[in-house]
């Protein structure tokens, strides 16, 4: 009987292993003028995602596996609150009309499991609107640099943060 369940043990641990690898998001980075952006990218296939994969009101690590980290070269603005030249752990609340996007100090952060054990961490938070995006929704979790602005799209929605440096 102990080997039988030995052998359950490591058959579940080994599909459970080869399950995770399957299902992680490729790391992508992108950088822009003064600011540089790593992060998981996860993919909708077919689920909805704002108030149904991650819920409203919840902090999100704004990405997949690893938390999301943004690295500023310089001093600047970030939603128009000063910001020191460092990297930053980037966590969201999604909200259906408003997010409140936040930095925080402590990196190597896996999702946001224990965002309530650091959020004394957090160096600033901006509330900024979501907007609802025309067309086909945005397959990827896409983060982009244009001047003076961070840009998610994701699904439906589009949440822009202004920075100057």
């Amino acid at each position: 009987m102990k080997k039988i369940l030995l052998m359950l043990t490591i058959l579940a641990t080994t599909a459970s292993m080869a399950f995770s690898q399957a299902v992680q998001s490729p790391r992508v980075t992108v950088e822009g003028k003064n600011v540089k952006v790593s992060y998981g990218q996860p993919s909708k296939r077919g689920r909805v995602i704002f108030g149904g994969l991650e819920s409203y009101g919840k902090v999100w690590r704004t990405g997949a596996n690893e938390a999301t980290e943004i690295t500023f070269a310089k001093d600047g603005t970030f939603g128009g609150k000063p910001v020191k030249a460092g990297t930053y752990t980037l966590f969201t609340i999604p909200g259906e009309k408003e997010w409140s996007v936040i930095l925080n100090s402590e990196l190597k952060q896996w999702g946001a499991y224990k965002y309530d054990q650091i959020k004394d961490k957090d160096v600033l938070q901006v509330k900024v609107p979501a907007h609802t995006i025309s067309g086909s929704p945005v397959e990827k979790l896409t983060i982009t640099l244009p001047e003076n602005k961070f840009v998610l799209e994701w699904d439906q929605t589009r949440v822009e943060v202004p920075m100057k440096f």
